[in-house]
């Protein structure tokens, strides 16, 4: 029980910390188009574009987003621009075991 909770916590801080700027500036530090990240997160195209504009998009769909970028070592403080962290790979849960990864846009 105790690790489910503390997942359901990771996944709140990461919905917090990951800001639609912070995915626009981590692509441009990794030089990846909107298709990459795409094809890198198994997010739509249309799904990256409206996040970056700020508008609407499910949770597990930012989740799947900030997941594929720190796996890249990119870490997401709110009010700072991404930065490369030591040994941050998983700081976001897998949104890939979640009951509504189904849903991602």
């Amino acid at each position: 029980m105790a690790s489910q909770a503390m997942k359901i916590t990771l996944e709140r801080i990461a919905l917090f910390q990951f800001t639609p700027v912070h995915c626009a500036q981590a692509r441009a530090m990794l030089g990846w188009s909107v298709e990459e990240l795409s094809r890198e997160s198994r997010v739509s195209v249309d799904a990256i574009q409206r996040f970056e504009a700020r508008q609407e998009v499910l949770d597990v769909t930012r989740l799947a987003l900030a997941y594929r970028l720190e796996a890249e070592g990119l870490v997401f403080f709110p009010g700072f621009a991404p930065g490369r962290g030591m040994n941050v790979k998983g700081s976001t849960p897998n949104p890939v075991g979640r009951a509504d990864f189904a849903m991602v846009e």
